[in-house]
């Protein structure tokens, strides 16, 4: 259906990236490799006009029409409204004499081609027309010449006619499609990334567009796009309040607590409570009444909740009542734009308000890149989080247990307002925990150092020991 002029192509997320859809009557450029999905977003366009007075009309030249419809089936599409020209070589081609004596096979079968796909758009007068792939019509062209300018016609032919065109083509070496962009008032591509399958519009005349290669997956129920998180896109307003840990003795070194909309960093090495500290600022949360969610990509979610529930943070009473979420993420099968957009879903329609993020080190597994790419995508998560008044915990794993100083497992603390670090510290022949604060920007903090356990009353911080000053070197004095 169009809106504003405007053509929705039916894959979920796509219209989001193109600005609200297709402008109408044009023609766009869909290209690609093998496999990268062209004929199913094309098959989306066909069938989003279903159930409206929109005509579609699909012209293959690859791929036989039961095979078609058997492929839009599997991802969940009705063809039923689609009208399909079907220019698939017939199963005699093959053993049939294809010698054209002084004719070249452009001048024997271009004719009766370009014909049939007039006579198909005369009589259905399509609102939507898919060519796939158009770049078969160049063997029924003598040469690249009469290629642009039999394209050209036909796209001008549909249009006039009040078609909006979308036409896929496969590029290679030996037979670019560059002419073809040229041609066209759009182009879009489906390729491969580390982080998986991708889209990109690289043209859109007379429209904005979202830049950037954006997640694509393609599932039994369709395809669908994950456009790349823009923070300056959102905001709400909210009240600026200071969040309680729900430990008193945590709160007193934070200056009261962490205020609402800010990014803490709980750093410390495996085991040492990170996870622990973090399930109270939830517990604290539910007490007010507010929905936070705990997303989980180092520990299983059985794992965590008994866990929790063992040291008296009732998680499990928590889900029940509707105030925590907890998400189990396995980080090689979810790209950073789908994380986003299943946190995005979490505070726009469900209204969380604290979001714990655990670990940065399984989140970097989901960026299949580097330093720098993690270093981005968490940048541009928290800082929509941070629009939204929501207040965050990134919960992150350092390798050292001992020895000297290191705040964070990456070059990430600058992302933090606040940073609150645990450590191991040796006390004669026992091992015991310590926490501080080394930032926060928002209000002045203890700077001192405190002891801790963990008990079956959950995390219990001691009064300050000064003999503790050294435990940045991983050292305790007094011993």
């Amino acid at each position: 259906m169009t809106d504003d002029r405007r053509v929705r192509t039916g894959v979920e997320g796509l219209d989001a990236v193109l600005g609200g859809g297709l402008p109408a009557e044009r023609a766009y450029m869909l290209r690609g490799g093998p496999g990268t999905g062209k004929t199913i977003l094309g098959l989306h366009f066909l069938t989003a006009g279903t159930g409206t007075s929109e005509t579609a009309l699909g012209v293959q030249f690859e791929e036989q029409t039961e095979n078609l419809v058997s492929n839009a089936e599997g991802v969940g599409l009705d063809t039923a409204d689609v009208e399909f020209v079907d220019l698939s070589p017939e199963a005699d081609f093959f053993a049939a004499d294809r010698s054209y004596g002084v004719f070249e096979p452009d001048e024997v079968e271009g004719p009766d081609v370009f014909e049939a796909v007039r006579e198909a758009i005369d009589r259905t007068e399509p609102d939507r027309l898919f060519v796939d792939p158009l770049t078969n019509l160049r063997r029924l062209t003598s040469d690249d010449y009469q290629f642009r300018r039999t394209v050209a016609s036909l796209v001008r032919y549909a249009t006039d006619r009040g078609a909006t065109v979308l036409f896929s083509t496969q590029p290679s070496p030996a037979a670019p499609d560059d002419d073809l962009e040229f041609l066209s008032d759009g182009s879009i591509e489906l390729g491969r990334a580390p982080k998986g399958r991708t889209i990109e519009v690289r043209k859109l005349r007379g429209s904005k567009f979202e830049d950037g290669e954006h997640t694509l997956r393609i599932t039994d129920e369709g395809m669908r796009v994950y456009p790349i998180l823009l923070p300056r896109e959102y905001r709400r307003s909210f009240d600026a309040e200071t969040v309680s840990s729900g430990v008193d003795e945590v709160d007193a070194l934070l200056g009261g607590g962490i205020e609402r909309g800010t990014i803490t960093l709980v750093t410390g090495p495996s085991g040492v409570g990170k996870t622990t500290l973090s399930t109270h600022f939830l517990e604290e949360a539910a007490a007010r009444g507010e929905r936070s969610v705990a997303y989980l990509f180092e520990e299983s979610t059985d794992t965590f909740v008994h866990r929790s529930e063992a040291i008296d943070l009732p998680v499990g009473e928590m889900r029940e009542a509707g105030t925590l979420a907890i998400e189990e993420v396995e980080p090689l099968t979810v790209s950073p734009d789908e994380f986003a957009d299943a946190v995005r879903r979490e505070v726009e329609q469900r209204d969380a308000r604290l979001v714990t993020i655990d670990g940065v080190s399984g989140y970097r597994l989901s960026i299949r890149g580097d330093e720098d790419d993690l270093v981005r995508e968490l940048h541009a998560l928290c800082r929509y989080l941070r629009n939204m008044g929501v207040t965050v915990l990134l919960v992150d794993a350092v390798s050292s247990v001992t020895g000297e100083f290191q705040p964070t497992s990456a070059n990430i603390s600058y992302l933090g307002d606040n940073v609150v670090f645990l450590r191991y510290v040796a006390r004669g022949d026992t091992i015991g925990r310590a926490i501080g604060v080394l930032k926060k920007r928002a209000s002045d903090f203890e700077r001192t150092i405190r002891e801790f356990e963990i008990t079956d009353d959950g995390l219990v911080v001691r009064e300050p020991v000064n003999e503790l000053r050294d435990v940045l070197q991983g050292v305790s004095k007094g011993d």
